[in-house]
């Protein structure tokens, strides 16, 4: 009796040209074998019968083989990523099972990432529209009040200023957010060219030194003035600047900024240390994730300057930590490595 899956595999091209050969080997030989003897040639003609069935047999296995591998491909294309088809015999197919096999743990690791990308992608969109939200929402009602007459001038002027203050706020959320997502995304070509690091510091900090001497800070910078590295000048300034930044608001008035540097074969590290507040032991591991704002954040704080911080110097084969006493301060650490940069 003829199988539905011997009818199926009848339909392969590959096998018809099997059996057709097959079947004129075996005819030409039993033909042969009967000339020589009867004996010989019905001998021949059983063993090559047998030899025909067994070949077609293995043959059907082998393609019901294939396409339990088809169906599980299919599986696998529709998101079942658990699967597991290996097994522990030897042969070409065993290999084959657990290359597949291989892929899918690959594509069930990617899958995930992309899991987690989205919603991260999700999260920082909402994050990034919690902090649009609160200045366009008080200019809003700053520009409410404007509009009425009998507002006193110097409430008037006070609401303009306030404005204008949180249009300074957006700009720079929106030009930093778009310098975060590009250096994320892997889109800016980072130089490698010999970046002397006291003037680095002093370029960092130039645009700071004002709104230091407002708070009476003092900012001292000490190491050998030959230490260098191999980097981006101008990206590894954003970074010292945002950290510098970021010190200078977490210490008091009167407060001292220390930044200090020096180079081994290995890296040239680069410490900004302060004497302010502390950053609170729960909030030490979080404070470069982006938008997060530690228990001593500043009103007016984002949570994007060290987030940036640490994407420009891990792009440039670099490491940054920070560590921290409540109440003696912080300090960052930075070091670019020779052998990676």
């Amino acid at each position: 009796m003829v199988t539905k899956g011997a009818i199926k595999l009848l339909r392969n091209r590959e096998i018809k040209i099997f059996i057709l050969l097959l079947a004129s080997v075996g005819i030409t030989g039993t033909a042969v074998c009967f000339y020589i003897d009867d004996r010989a040639g019905l001998v021949a003609f059983l063993a090559l019968f047998l030899m025909t069935i067994i070949s077609l047999g293995f043959t059907q296995w082998i393609y019901k083989q294939i396409e339990r591998l088809s169906q599980y491909l299919q599986r696998i294309a529709g998101g079942e990523y658990d699967l597991d088809i290996r097994d522990n015999y030897e042969g070409e197919l065993s290999i084959l099972k657990s290359e597949i096999y291989k892929v899918t743990v690959t594509l069930s690791e990617q899958a995930e990432l992309l899991k987690k990308d989205k919603v991260f992608l999700s999260n920082s969109i909402s994050d990034i529209s919690h902090q649009l939200k609160t200045p366009i929402t008080s200019m809003s009602v700053m520009t409410d009040l404007l509009h009425d007459d009998s507002l006193p001038p110097d409430k008037r002027i006070e609401f303009t200023n306030n404005i204008r203050s949180q249009l300074e706020r957006l700009s720079w959320l929106v030009a930093s957010l778009l310098k975060l997502s590009k250096i994320e995304a892997g889109t800016i070509d980072f130089k490698k060219e010999p970046v002397n690091v006291k003037e680095l510091i002093h370029k960092a900090t130039e645009h700071l030194l004002i709104p230091m001497e407002i708070k009476e800070q003092t900012l001292e910078i000490s190491g050998d003035e030959h230490t260098q590295y191999m980097g981006d000048f101008n990206w590894s300034a954003e970074a010292i600047a945002n950290i510098v930044k970021n010190c200078m608001e977490h210490t008091p008035q009167g407060g001292r900024i220390v930044a200090s540097f020096n180079q081994s074969p290995f890296y040239t590290m680069i410490t900004i240390s302060d004497n302010g507040a502390g950053i609170d032991n729960h909030d030490l591991p979080y404070i470069f994730n982006r938008f997060y704002k530690g228990k001593n954040a500043a009103n007016d704080s984002i949570g994007i300057g060290l987030a940036m911080a640490k994407s420009i110097v891990e792009n440039q084969g670099g490491t940054i930590a920070a560590a921290s006493e409540k109440g003696q301060g912080t300090q960052f650490t930075i070091k670019i490595y020779q052998s990676i940069v």
